[in-house]
């Protein structure tokens, strides 16, 4: 019994620990207010797969940037799809003056990845920005990445939140959003970045050929954005945060429970490829929150044993109080408390998805 309470306070500690070093992260990162009027040239590069029915949201979003149209050019490849992406990208084609639509028959690797790599072949500018065909950026996108470019960095990845709905799956799925971004967002500031959102994700495009670009991150089909920041992170790039007003790109969460457990499978698997530094504190991290979850269990052996539960359901609720508004959400405590009990159980859900499920490119 005693070795089992030490285990149990021994992980509360830990998780305490762990949670002031995310708190901290998230106050570190901040753009220090450049002049983003520097000559900030960018390419956007989107891979588009059956997005006949997303397409003009994207393209109505992008005509909103606010930015010098001179100073940006818009890439749609479209990855052999089946239905009318091709011409209903092409409605777009005049609304823009820098403006290409491709449709790619054979790449160089398979999936999203190779795409997006024939994309940024054709790009002209020395900045690349990466969103999806279902994504809608805010005016001030360009803006933001423009001013943290300028500090020297190589990577950038921004905050990219689903529209909130009123049901379940919506719910769940803009939570673990909002937990993944707090994680990775504190993560890249404390300087151990390992996860970014491929629908907000910009890089130099010298920085993404001095790693080979995606070449060395075909293990998996996914990871376009994890694995291209594990090979940054292994050459010792910069990489920074985007958190800019009205630098947000919104989407739209999956509509079922089986297409949400099959994308987070999906996005767990591409965790197998981690740098081994990288798995070992995400490991930590998610098997003290699980043990801490579920120390009420024993409370009949001992009362001792709701501390680690309270002690988490306090650092969940303080940390999602905190920072919610900064990603785009609002959820109440009630919610809060909630929603990260489905969060935590879905991840042993996921891992082991993740380890049955195959791969694919929609």
């Amino acid at each position: 019994m005693e070795i089992l309470q030490v285990l149990f306070i021994i992980a509360a500690a830990i998780l305490t620990v762990l949670n002031l070093f995310i708190l901290y992260g998230l106050r570190r990162g901040k753009s220090i207010g450049s002049n983003w009027k520097k000559e900030i040239f960018f390419s956007i590069i989107v891979a588009a797969k059956n997005e006949e029915d997303n397409v003009s949201k994207l393209l109505s979003s992008l005509r909103k940037i606010d930015y010098p149209e001179a100073m940006y050019e818009i890439i749609i490849v479209d990855d052999n799809s089946s239905d009318n992406t091709f011409a209903a990208v092409l409605n777009y084609k005049n609304e823009f003056t820098n403006f290409s639509v491709h449709s790619l028959k054979e790449k160089s690797m398979p999936g999203k990845k190779g795409a997006l790599d024939y994309g940024i072949s054709k790009a002209q500018n020395p900045f690349i920005l990466i969103t999806d065909a279902d994504c809608r950026p805010q005016r001030n996108w360009l803006k933001s990445y423009a001013e943290r470019f300028i500090e020297g960095y190589d990577f950038l990845f921004g905050i990219a939140p689903f529209d909130v709905e009123e049901n379940l799956i919506n719910k769940i799925s803009c939570f673990e959003n909002l937990r993944s971004s707090i994680l990775t967002f504190s993560s890249a500031n404390l300087g151990i970045p390992f996860s970014a959102a491929a629908r907000n994700f910009g890089f130099k495009k010298s920085s993404f050929e001095k790693i080979k670009g995606y070449g060395n991150t075909i293990e998996t089909l996914s990871g376009d954005d994890d694995l291209l920041l594990r090979e940054a992170v292994k050459n010792k790039m910069k990489i920074g945060t985007i958190s800019g007003i009205n630098s947000f790109v919104y989407s739209s969460a999956k509509s079922s429970f089986k297409k949400y457990f099959s994308q987070r499978s999906r996005h767990t698997k591409t965790s197998f490829y981690y740098l081994p530094s990288r798995q070992i504190i995400l490991g930590l991290w998610h098997a003290v929150n699980l043990i801490c979850l579920f120390s009420f269990l024993l409370i009949r052996l001992d009362i001792l044993f709701v501390l680690p539960f309270i002690i988490k359901l306090l650092f969940d609720i303080i940390s999602v109080r905190i920072n919610q508004n900064n990603f785009g959400y609002h959820f109440k405590i009630r919610e809060t408390i909630v929603f990260q009990i489905f969060y935590e159980i879905f991840l042993i859900i996921n891992f082991t998805g993740a380890i049955f499920k195959k791969d694919k490119w929609k």
